[in-house]
């Protein structure tokens, strides 16, 4: 064991997580070295191995955190996220290859197989294709082997591909027809089953023939068609699954953030790295400089500067002491920190937040319902018009009729592949939520993304959105003879007992000037008009102006002054002493840096911005005017803003609101978009469609960028497949044909019905690139 770490007194026990069996470590549990580190065997049942950190199982944690459930990865569908199983496999309603919730670095099955099938099929569809038109080159291949034989030749090599590589094909066009879900399945197994029975025949039963489709007495076949269309159809799958995996690369670079290992502190002093999933709350860390914070918690010792840009999209390093809340994955810069464990495993932010961009990729964008009402009658469509394309050439086309309208039936039903058409939408959200996760944008579902789009008023609250949310004493003035040093004193000594944000400021304040401290007894707080209490034996209040006329006091001659203050964004407060009013202390809440700028971006994109405060409305005013706000509401309750959304819409407006996701929450759930503001406490905060890690209006103006963006690339998406279908299927069907004298190939169309998907996801993935 590392250190000195003493054997477990008496016997500390753990749950196997495979077998389930109790598993009893003593000093003399079997153990074997590895790199140094010891593994614990479960000696039962399936001799797992409880890898790297004796510690844990010594010390008891490990019966601490019960039974470790083997929790499986769990596999879902790009186009329809509905669907999910425990197990690899293919939709059963649009046969697309299911890919994991949660992105990993293992290898893609799917992806491996298809490889493997793709390149066999093209060693295979080369000669093949060699064979069928090496003449047209000239190259009499099949004088030198015999037409007959070169047919037999042809079916040899087709064979394999056709019963074998292309098995997973048909497999998904039965299942489509089974559940009555036609797909682009179902049209490929139809044009490559078409094209390899049609070969059969000619091979084996020319006879069924006319005379006028054969010459030489041989009848033309379809083997290297249906063989090309095979290969084709694997290229367009395999660069359509890898592209799919670049979808995820933001979400594995989230997962990547987080350290494999920690610097677990133990009670005698002793350090060693311990496996991340080992650590548990309570447990003391060491975060050396250059490490990656590996858990959320408090730092207990020690000062030092974080990045915290990769959770927040901030770029300035964040100082941080003791007392101070740490988020796992935030890189230490140069202190070293000894840190407190609090949340860990999937409580912690990192985990939310991979949770919640899962979860986006999962949802369905109401713009999505467009492709689905086309995809639900697109394939009987095609089905239909392939058998009116064959009917329409049989009727009328050149001899041999059948032989073009078999090659334009057999075109149509594989060019006119939907899977274009039902990615355009899902894989731009999956793209886009990704990107917004990097960016400190986390994207809770694809309809808040689109509406964001669409929002054209914005409703902020001005305490730590505008602000810093942090109050700092700015003035105190003597109104009488008593001094500004006294006057902050007994005002300090006030405030004392009030939890009041306001009332720390003025607290700080008083410590920061030095001034004596006093305390005070029968304190009493007025809701809504202030404190007060005796100080040194003398009654003193502190308040607003109500609290003044209560105790009897004219304000009117300070009104003044006070006004002054307010109407430089401060709010003032007066304080009375001995029955006579005293002075007046002015406390301010900071606006933050980015402020002014986000608002001008804000104003540029489009949005009308409204603040909406509990502030009196003279420093709500003052406050507003500084930073350019377009109108403002002062004194609303949180339960009020509700009723603000509800008066904005009744005029058509519509509407983003962001809060803090706690008080605001009725009116966060009731806007067209709900944004909570924090750095990471609400990030999984239910009532919001969009959370901002960093906290500022920086953020809004990063979802916005990336809501216009995604809706414009969905667009794209989907112009480009219905373009691409209204304009291949008629090709396809041989409207060409009386003006060039040309009829599509079976094979082309294949190639054109790949590329059609992977370039979706290739413009898909330009989102990946957005400046935000």
């Amino acid at each position: 064991m590392p250190g000195n770490i003493p054997p477990p007194s008496g016997a500390a026990t753990a749950i196997d997580p495979v077998c389930s069996m109790t598993v009893t470590l003593t000093p003399d549990t079997r153990t074997e070295s590895f790199s140094g580190k010891p593994f614990h065997f479960c000696s039962e049942k399936c001799q797992t191995k409880f890898k790297g950190d004796p510690w844990f199982y010594a010390s008891g944690n490990a019966t601490k955190r019960g039974k470790v459930a083997a929790v499986g990865v769990q596999y879902t569908c790009p186009m329809h996220p509905q669907i999910i199983r425990d197990a690899p496999g293919s939709c059963p309603i649009c046969g697309m290859a299911l890919e994991p919730v949660t992105p990993s670095d293992a290898p893609s099955e799917e992806l491996t197989d298809f490889t493997r099938r793709m390149c066999i099929s093209t060693a295979v569809a080369v000669p093949l294709v060699v064979l069928t038109m090496g003449p047209l080159i000239g190259l009499p291949i099949r004088d030198w082997v015999g037409h007959q034989n070169a047919m037999y030749l042809e079916f040899l090599l087709a064979t394999p591909i056709i019963l074998w590589a292309a098995l997973p094909f048909f497999k998904r066009g039965w299942d489509s027809i089974i559940n009555r879900s036609p797909n682009m399945w179902t049209l490929i197994s139809l044009g490559v089953l078409a094209a390899y029975g049609y070969s059969l025949l000619a091979t084996f039963l020319p006879g069924v023939f006319p005379e006028q489709y054969r010459m030489g007495g041989m009848v033309g076949t379809y083997y290297e068609a249906a063989v090309v269309i095979v290969t084709l159809v694997f290229v367009g799958q395999v660069l359509e699954l890898r592209a799919r995996e670049r979808t995820g690369d933001a979400i594995r670079a989230l997962l990547d953030l987080a350290p494999k290992t920690a610097r677990r502190i133990l009670p005698d002093g002793t350090e060693y790295d311990a496996p991340l999933e080992n650590i548990m709350t309570g447990d003391q860390l060491r975060v050396r400089p250059g490490d990656a914070v590996p858990v959320d918690g408090v730092v207990v010792s020690g000062s030092s500067s974080l990045d915290e840009s990769m959770l927040t999209g901030e770029s300035m390093p964040v100082e941080k002491g003791p007392g101070d809340k740490v988020t796992g994955a935030a890189i230490n810069k140069n202190g070293s920190l000894i840190m407190e464990a609090g949340k860990v495993g999937a409580d912690s932010v990192l985990a939310q937040i991979v949770a919640m961009v899962s979860g986006a990729r999962r949802s369905r964008a109401p713009i999505q319902g467009l492709a689905d009402r086309v995809s639900a009658i697109f394939v009987p469509m095609v089905v239909a018009t392939a058998i009116a394309a064959f009917a329409a050439w049989m009727a009328l086309g050149p001899a041999p009729a059948l032989v073009f309208a078999f090659a334009s039936a057999v075109s149509v039903l594989i060019i006119a592949c939907p899977c274009a058409l039902g990615l355009a939408t899902p894989i731009s959200i999956t793209t886009a939520a990704g990107r917004g996760a990097q960016a400190g944008v986390l994207i809770k579902d694809a309809e808040a993304l689109e509406r964001m789009a669409g929002v054209d008023t914005l409703i902020v609250d001005k305490t730590g959105t505008l602000t810093l949310g942090k109050p700092t004493l700015t003035d105190t003035l003597a109104l009488g003879a008593t001094t500004e040093a006294d006057i902050l004193a007994f005002a300090a000594a006030l405030e004392r007992g009030s939890e009041h944000p306001l009332a720390e400021a003025i607290v700080d304040g008083a410590a920061a000037k030095a001034v004596r401290k006093l305390d005070a007894t029968e304190f009493e707080a007025v809701t809504g008009k202030g404190v007060k209490g005796l100080v040194e034996g003398r009654k003193a209040a502190l308040g607003n102006a109500a609290m003044m006329q209560e105790l009897g006091l004219d304000t009117a001659g300070a009104e003044v002054k006070a006004d002054a203050l307010r109407a430089s964004g401060k709010t003032a407060m007066f304080i009375a002493i001995d029955g006579a009013l005293a002075g007046i202390v002015a406390v301010a809440d900071p606006i933050k840096d980015s402020t002014i700028p986000a608002i001008a971006a804000l104003h540029a994109l489009g949005l009308r911005v409204i603040m909406a405060t509990g502030d009196n409305e003279r420093t709500a005013k003052a406050v507003a005017a500084k930073l350019g706000i377009d109108e403002v509401r002062a004194g609303v309750l949180p339960e009020d803003k509700k009723a603000l959304i509800d008066e904005l819409r009744a005029q058509g407006r519509k509407i983003a609101m962001a809060g803090d996701g706690v008080n605001d929450a009725p009116a966060l759930a009731a806007a067209d978009v709900g944004i909570a503001m924090g750095t990471g406490a609400d990030v999984a905060m239910e009532s919001a469609g969009i959370t901002l890690l960093g906290g500022d209006l920086m953020g809004i103006v990063r979802a916005r960028k990336l809501a216009k963006a995604t809706l414009r690339n969905i667009k794209q998406n989907l112009f480009f497949a219905f373009a691409y279908n209204a304009a291949g299927i008629p090709i396809a069907a041989g409207v060409l044909y009386p003006l060039t004298g040309t009829l599509l190939s079976p094979m082309i169309a294949a190639a054109a019905m790949s590329l059609s998907s992977v370039s979706v996801i290739t413009n898909a993935l330009r989102l990946r690139r957005v400046v935000l």
